[in-house]
């Protein structure tokens, strides 16, 4: 895809995802045989519903349609959410992490797998889970130490400790009431 196609389809595009309160992650035209697929892929912090898409979907091919950013030849629109092993790149990603194992690349050749407690501007607070009966060990990362990062999988993930403790914080509520 061309800069000037790319800058004309972010410029036709990002408003429409940005009333919904989404966030434009990536537009993508592929050829796909004699069409182009144009995916543009949208998430925010409380995730992405279907219908949300759907309904993004119908604006946007409304958009296209009325514009000749794509040009004459045939194409398919898909409007999707982020898949789970997409790369971690900007500081928003690390936040909708938190609570979640990343597993991270670092600059100076390390591999990092560890879960996000908390972030800020400069970095990450990481738990870095025990070996062999350890207790887990609490390390803080700058951004610009990170390589590359993405969400690990997990499914077996024992209960969330947040939960757990705010189960026993509305336990001693109850019983006190």
């Amino acid at each position: 895809m061309s800069t000037t196609q790319s800058e004309r389809l972010r410029g036709l595009l990002e408003p429409l995802v940005a009333a919904r309160d989404l966030d434009l992650e990536e537009i993508e035209v592929t050829p796909a045989g004699k069409r182009r697929v144009l995916r543009i892929v949208v998430d925010s912090d409380d995730g992405v519903q279907l219908d949300e898409c759907a309904e993004l979907s119908r604006e946007a091919s409304q958009a296209l349609d009325d514009s000749d950013v794509m040009g004459g030849a045939p194409y398919t629109l898909e409007v999707t959410s982020p898949g789970a092993d997409r790369p971690l790149t900007e500081p928003r990603h690390y936040r909708r992490a938190v609570g979640r194992l990343v597993k991270a690349q670092l600059h100076e050749g390390g591999e990092l797998v560890a879960r996000i407690t908390a972030m800020d501007d400069v970095g990450l607070d990481l738990e870095v889970p025990g070996v062999k009966g350890r207790k887990p060990t609490a390390r803080r990362v700058a951004f610009a130490e990170i390589a590359k990062a993405r969400v690990e999988i997990e499914f077996n993930r024992k209960q969330d400790q947040g939960r757990d403790d705010r189960a026993e914080q509305n336990d001693e509520s109850q019983e006190e009431a």
